[in-house]
């Protein structure tokens, strides 16, 4: 397990980075002058709920770290379940962790993924290197193309593996931009297509997060018949508000994620 948490977000960027090359353009375009740095404000990953992968699994690399748990949240239609977790440090990144209810899928996928699940090495999970390690099964297009008729989640996961599906500006930090429309306008005036599923904007200052996103870049995928363009990873951006007591909340709304979790849709 990682003990230093500014080296394990660093491998999770620069893994993030070589698939989603708009990452990085992106963030030239938010900095400012004075260099002051982009914050994040989460990350996101994705995994299955079996066993030897399930969420805690993942948990368990940021809990070793001093994260502490936050929300819960339900994606009924999605099949998806998924925690947040923060640490003490407040500037420390969020992170939200989800996985797919494999028993609620067809049997077709559940067989899928049970066979790819298989092939992983069960001590693999707690190395360091593990929560941006890539894929681990071998996987064909064929199959791919079937997961994605059923759940672009599923899918997604079986081709990428385990890597940080986003990364996320905080807005509240960025010296040029006070609104998320300023960011997405500027975004678009670049040229960058983002999600609109739900609205450019998801929630809004009464649930006291904002939240937006690009579409996911597309990147070639290995596959054991051939190399394919799928979507890739996407970035978002989040502007958070004040509670009562005057801090900014640090949770999520889940109707809004369900809407961000469209961002590597690859019919989109």
């Amino acid at each position: 397990m990682h003990t230093d948490r500014d080296t394990l977000f660093a491998n999770l960027w620069d893994n993030y980075c070589q698939v989603t090359p708009s990452a990085q353009r992106i963030h030239k375009l938010l900095d400012n002058s004075q260099g002051q740095a982009i914050v994040n404000d989460h990350i996101a990953l994705r995994t299955f709920n079996l066993d030897k992968l399930n969420l805690d699994k993942l948990a368990a690399h940021f809990l070793a770290l001093g994260y502490q748990q936050g929300g819960e949240y339900d994606f009924e239609a999605k099949k998806l379940y998924a925690r947040h977790y923060e640490h003490p440090d407040p500037t420390a990144p969020k992170v939200f962790i989800s996985e797919l209810l494999v028993e609620r899928c067809s049997e077709s996928l559940q067989s899928v993924v049970h066979d790819l699940v298989e092939a992983v090495d069960p001590a693999v999970v707690a190395e360091d290197n593990f929560l941006y390690s890539g894929r681990h099964w071998d996987l064909d297009y064929g199959t791919y193309q079937t997961l994605l008729e059923e759940s672009e989640y599923a899918a997604w996961l079986a081709a990428w593996g385990y890597r940080a599906n986003h990364f996320t500006v905080s807005v509240n930090q960025l010296s040029q931009f006070t609104t998320l429309a300023e960011v997405n306008q500027r975004l678009k005036d670049e040229g960058f297509r983002l999600n609109t599923s739900g609205g450019e904007i998801k929630g809004s200052p009464e649930e006291l997060l904002e939240q937006s996103s690009t579409m996911a870049d597309r990147a070639e995928v290995q596959f054991t018949d051939r190399t394919a363009s799928i979507p890739s990873c996407f970035y978002e951006f989040a502007l958070r508000y004040p509670k009562a007591d005057g801090q900014l909340y640090s949770g999520f709304v889940a109707a809004s994620a369900d809407k961000i979790f469209e961002s590597t849709d690859s019919k989109a």
